[in-house]
C-alpha cells in the first residue's frame, strides 16, 4: 500500500473522530434541569397602581443637555406628588436629596449588613408632540395600553418599586435587610445624581448585596431558534466614546477641486472603519448567554454554540452580516452619526468633521479603541478628538444570592420564561455602582413587545396595562426575598 493511502486513511479517521466529537458535544449541550418553584399568588390594587403611574407621567420631567431648558417646577411637582401617591414610604423611610435631582430613600430592615439598592430614573427625553398619536403627558389609557413619555423609560419601574414598598409597609412587612430606593432626575443627560449617591455609599461603607436598575426585559425572538420568552438580566454594560474626526484644508471654489478634499478624506476614513470592524471577542456575559440560550435552540445552532472552538469564525461572519444586537454584544461597534462640511454648495470646506458613537466591548478600553481607529484610518490629516468617553462597566457575578433572587422573581412572575445573563449594549446609571459592588444587575421588570421597545426615546411610547401589573408582581416577589 502506497504512503498516500495511509495518509488518506489517517485523514479519514481524523475526520470521523472530529465529527464524533462535534456530535457528542452537541448531544450533551441541552437545557439544564431547573428547580421547580413554589409560586405565590400576588394580589394588589391594580387600578390604584396604574393611577399612580398616570400621575407620574403627567409631570413633564424632561431633561436637556442645556439645563436652562429644563422646567424645575415640573420636577418639584413630581417630588411633591410622592407623599400623596406613596404615603407609607414617605412616612416610614428616610429621604436624602443630592445634586442631580437624586432621591435616596432608606427602608430599614432587620439588618443593615447586606442592603439592597433598587434604582430608576424619573427624568425623560424630550418629545415632538405633533408626531404623537396621543398627548405624551396626559397618561391616556386606550385599548389596554397606557401612553406617555417615560412610561417604559423608566417611570413604570419607579412606580413599581414605590408602590410595592408602600404596600408592604402597609401590611407590616419588614425586610431582612435595608432596602434603598435610588432615583435620579438626570439619567438621560448623564447627570451627577447616581454618582453622588454612590459617593455617599462609599463614605458610609454601604456595600449592597444586589443593585437593580433598568436594562433587559422579558422579550421574545431574542435568540436564534428560541421560541420561549427570555428574561434578560444584564450583568455588564458596554462603554462609550463619542469621537470627532476633523480634516482641515485651504478651502477654495468647488469648480477646481484638488485631490483628497476634507470630505473625501473623511469618507475614506469612514469606509476603512466599515470594512475593518473591531475584532470578534466573546466576553463572560456573552459566553453565559450563549451557554444558557444556545441549549434551547435547534440542532444546527446547538452544534455551533457547543463547539465555538471550531465555529467562532462562522459565528463572527453571521454577526457581521446580520448586525443588530448579536453583533453588538460580540465586538466594539462604531456608528457614524453626525457630519458637517461647507455651508456653501459650491465651496470646498476649510474644515469638515464627523462624529462616531462607539460602544466598547468589555475587552476594550477607551485608549485601546482610539488607538485601533487611528491605526485603521492611517491618515495623519484626520485629527481625532474625544468628546466624551467612559470605559465598560465591571462584570457582575451570577453565582451569588442577589442574582438568584432576581432570577427567582422573574421565573415566578412570567410563565415558561428562560432567564439568562447578557451584555447590555446601552448605558445606564448603574455603571457607577461598579465602584462599590460586583453585584449590579440591569433588568427592566416588564415583558415588552418590539413595538413597546421601539417607543423608548421615540414617538408614541406606551405599554400594555398587563405589563404594568407584572412589574409590580416582580418587585413584590423580589422584596419578600430581601
Amino acid at each position: 500500500m502506497e504512503w498516500y493511502h495511509y495518509l488518506l486513511i489517517g485523514l479519514g479517521a481524523l475526520l470521523i473522530l472530529l465529527i464524533s466529537v462535534l456530535l457528542i458535544r452537541t448531544a450533551c449541550f441541552k437545557p439544564k434541569k431547573e428547580k421547580v418553584l413554589d409560586i405565590e399568588k400576588i394580589e394588589f390594587d391594580k387600578d390604584g397602581a396604574v393611577s399612580c403611574l398616570q400621575e407620574l407621567i403627567r409631570c413633564k420631567t424632561i431633561s436637556y443637555d442645556d439645563p436652562r431648558l429644563e422646567d424645575d417646577a415640573e420636577f418639584e411637582k413630581f417630588i411633591n406628588l410622592l407623599p400623596t401617591l406613596y404615603p407609607n414610604v414617605l412616612q416610614n423611610c428616610e429621604l436624602k436629596r443630592f445634586d442631580g435631582r437624586a432621591l435616596l430613600f432608606r427602608w430599614k430592615g432587620k439588618s443593615d449588613a447586606d442592603p439592597v439598592v433598587l434604582m430608576s430614573h424619573y427624568d425623560v427625553v424630550s418629545v415632538v408632540e405633533e408626531n404623537w398619536s396621543k398627548p405624551p403627558f396626559d397618561g391616556v389609557i386606550e385599548n389596554g395600553e397606557l401612553w406617555g413619555r417615560g412610561v417604559v423609560d423608566t417611570k413604570a419601574t419607579f412606580n413599581a418599586v414605590m408602590y410595592s414598598i408602600n404596600m408592604l409597609i402597609g401590611q407590616g412587612f419588614i425586610p431582612q435587610n435595608d432596602v434603598y430606593m435610588a432615583f435620579s432626575g438626570g439619567e438621560e443627560v448623564n447627570g451627577p445624581g447616581a454618582k453622588n449617591i454612590v459617593e455617599y455609599f462609599k463614605q458610609n461603607g454601604v456595600s449592597p448585596q444586589l443593585v437593580l436598575d433598568e436594562g433587559g426585559a422579558v422579550v421574545n425572538n431574542v435568540f436564534p431558534s428560541v421560541n420561549k420568552p427570555c428574561g434578560m438580566i444584564g450583568i455588564a454594560e458596554k462603554g462609550c466614546i463619542n469621537l470627532k474626526y476633523t480634516v482641515k484644508s485651504s478651502g477654495g471654489h468647488a469648480s477646481a477641486p484638488k485631490p483628497n478634499t476634507p470630505i473625501v478624506r473623511l469618507a475614506k476614513a469612514c469606509d476603512k472603519m466599515e470594512k475593518n470592524p473591531f475584532r470578534f471577542k466573546l466576553t463572560e456575559p456573552v459566553a453565559k448567554l450563549f451557554d444558557k440560550l444556545g441549549r434551547e435552540s435547534t440542532f444546527l445552532y446547538r452544534l455551533i454554540f457547543s463547539n465555538l472552538w471550531l465555529f467562532k469564525g462562522l459565528l463572527n461572519k453571521i454577526c457581521i452580516k446580520n448586525g443588530g444586537d448579536m453583533n453588538a454584544m460580540c465586538r466594539t461597534t462604531v456608528a457614524f452619526t453626525q457630519a458637517e462640511g461647507s455651508k456653501g454648495m459650491n465651496v470646498i470646506p476649510p474644515v469638515a468633521s464627523m462624529v462616531s458613537n462607539i460602544r466598547l466591548n468589555p475587552c476594550d478600553t477607551v485608549d485601546s479603541a482610539v488607538e485601533y481607529i487611528k491605526k485603521t484610518i492611517d491618515d495623519d490629516n484626520v485629527q481625532l478628538e474625544i468628546i466624551s468617553a467612559y470605559n465598560p462597566s465591571r462584570i457582575s457575578r451570577t453565582d451569588v444570592p442577589g442574582y438568584a433572587k432576581i432570577e427567582s422573581a422573574v421565573k415566578c412572575t412570567w410563565e415558561n420564561v428562560l432567564v439568562s445573563p447578557y451584555l447590555m449594549v446601552q448605558c445606564s446609571d448603574s455603571r457607577h455602582y461598579g465602584e462599590i459592588s460586583d453585584r449590579v444587575y440591569k433588568f427592566s421588570a416588564m415583558d415588552l413587545t418590539n413595538a413597546e421597545r421601539s417607543g423608548i426615546h421615540g414617538n408614541d411610547e406606551r405599554v400594555r396595562i398587563s405589563a404594568i401589573y407584572k412589574s409590580i408582581e416582580f418587585y413584590l416577589r423580589l422584596l419578600k426575598q430581601c
